[in-house]
C-alpha cells in the first residue's frame, strides 16, 4: 500500500487506499470542486497536469424532484496529485457526453451534447504556462454523444453512440483520425460487426482497438424505443479488419472508458449490466461493483474482483503511473465529485 502511495502523490499524502479483491488497489485524490461532480466530462493530461471538463449534472434538485439535467462548460487542472483543483477556463460551450483522450501534451476532445442537441465538434484542449489554449480539430462527418473512443499509436478511434438526443437507432459506424498527419481527416472504416451501440466501453491494447458491450435501441410497444443490453465483444486491427472475441459473461454498459490496462489485458470497471431497467432512479441501488478483466494471453474474460467506488458515464486517464477515474455517476441522477486511482498492478496480498 505504501508503494502505491509513492507512485500516486510522491509522498504518504493518499486520503485513503483499498485494496479490493484481485482488482488492483485503489486510492483517492482531491475531489472536484463541485458538490455534485459530473456524469459525462472529458478528461486527460496536458503537460503533466490533469485536465477534466465539460459534463452535466442535476445542481438544484434530483430528477425524481422535478431537477433538470444542467451542462457544465468549466474547465478543472490538478497540477499534482496532492495539490488543489483550479478552474483553468471554459468550454467553447457547456458540453459533456463524448469521448477524450490523452494526446502528447493535449487532451483531444470529440462529439458530446448538451441540452439540446448533439455535435460533431473536435478540439483539443492545452494547459500551458498556466494558460489552457484550446484549438480546434477537424469535426466528425456526423454528431454523436453516448459513443466510446480510444487512442491507438497516434490515431483516435470513435465508436457507436447515438446521432441525435432522441435518436430511436443506435451507430455502427466507427471513425478514426491520424492525429500525427499535418492535414489530419477523419475516415470511416468497416462497421463493427454485430448491432448498432452506445455507452460501449473501449480499449487500447497491442496496437488494437477494442470494444465490449454497450447497449442497442431497439422498437418496444406502441413507440417507445428499449435499450438491449450487450454482451458481445470484438478487436480491430489495422489492416485486417474486425474480429469478435468471447462474450463477456454478462452485459457491461457506460462502464468507465477507455479501459484501463495492464501488461497482458485490460479491465472493465464495473457498469450498468441492465438488472435494474425499469427501477425509479431514487430506488436504484447503484451499478455493479464487479470487475472483469480479458486477459490476451488466453482470450477469456475472468472475474477480477470488485470496484469498490462503482461509477458509469465517467472517463479514465492514465496519470502519474495508476488510471484516475474522475467523478461520475452513482445512480441515475446522483453524481460524485470524488477521485479515484486505480492500480492494477497492485494486487491484494
Amino acid at each position: 500500500m505504501q508503494a502505491f502511495r509513492r507512485r500516486l502523490l510522491g509522498c504518504s499524502l493518499l486520503l485513503s487506499t483499498v485494496p479490493f479483491a484481485t482488482a488492483g488497489e485503489w486510492g483517492r485524490l482531491p475531489p472536484l470542486p463541485d458538490k455534485e461532480g459530473f456524469a459525462g466530462p472529458f478528461a486527460g493530461v496536458s503537460n503533466g497536469v490533469l485536465v477534466v471538463a465539460g459534463g452535466a449534472n442535476f445542481p438544484d434538485k434530483k430528477p425524481w424532484d422535478g431537477g433538470r439535467k444542467v451542462w457544465s462548460d468549466a474547465v478543472f487542472v490538478l497540477k499534482s496529485p496532492d495539490g488543489t483543483w483550479t478552474v483553468a477556463g471554459k468550454l467553447p460551450r457547456p458540453l459533456g457526453y463524448g469521448v477524450s483522450v490523452t494526446h502528447g501534451s493535449g487532451v483531444v476532445c470529440v462529439g458530446g451534447s448538451d441540452a439540446d442537441r448533439h455535435y460533431a465538434d473536435a478540439f483539443r484542449l492545452d494547459w500551458k504556462d498556466g494558460r489552457l489554449g484550446i484549438t480546434k480539430l477537424p469535426p466528425l462527418p456526423k454528431p454523436l454523444a453516448n459513443g466510446c473512443g480510444a487512442l491507438v499509436g497516434d490515431t483516435l478511434y470513435v465508436a457507436g453512440g447515438q446521432e441525435k438526443p432522441y435518436s430511436a437507432q443506435a451507430l455502427k459506424a466507427v471513425w478514426r483520425l491520424d492525429l500525427s498527419a499535418k492535414e489530419a481527416k477523419w475516415e470511416k472504416i468497416d462497421e463493427c460487426p454485430g448491432d448498432g451501440r452506445m455507452l460501449a466501453v473501449a480499449a487500447s491494447f497491442d496496437g488494437e482497438f477494442w470494444m465490449a458491450g454497450g447497449i442497442d435501441l431497439v422498437a418496444g410497444k406502441g413507440d417507445k424505443v428499449e435499450r438491449r443490453y450487450l454482451t458481445d465483444a470484438y478487436r480491430y486491427s489495422p489492416g485486417k479488419g474486425w474480429k469478435q472475441v468471447a462474450d463477456l459473461p454478462r452485459p457491461v454498459a457506460a462502464a468507465p472508458s477507455p479501459a484501463p490496462t495492464d501488461a497482458t489485458g485490460f479491465y472493465l470497471l464495473g457498469g450498468d449490466d441492465g438488472s435494474q431497467v425499469g427501477v425509479a432512479p431514487d430506488k436504484h441501488r447503484g451499478f455493479s461493483k464487479q470487475v472483469l478483466r480479458y486477459d490476451t494471453k488466453t482470450a477469456k474474460w475472468v472475474e477480477a474482483g470488485e470496484i469498490p467506488v462503482p461509477r458509469v458515464t465517467v472517463p479514465v486517464v492514465a496519470w502519474n503511473k495508476v488510471w484516475v477515474m474522475p467523478s461520475g455517476e452513482v445512480r441515475p441522477g446522483v453524481r460524485s465529485p470524488e477521485v479515484w486511482g486505480f492500480n492494477p498492478d497492485k494486487k491484494k496480498e
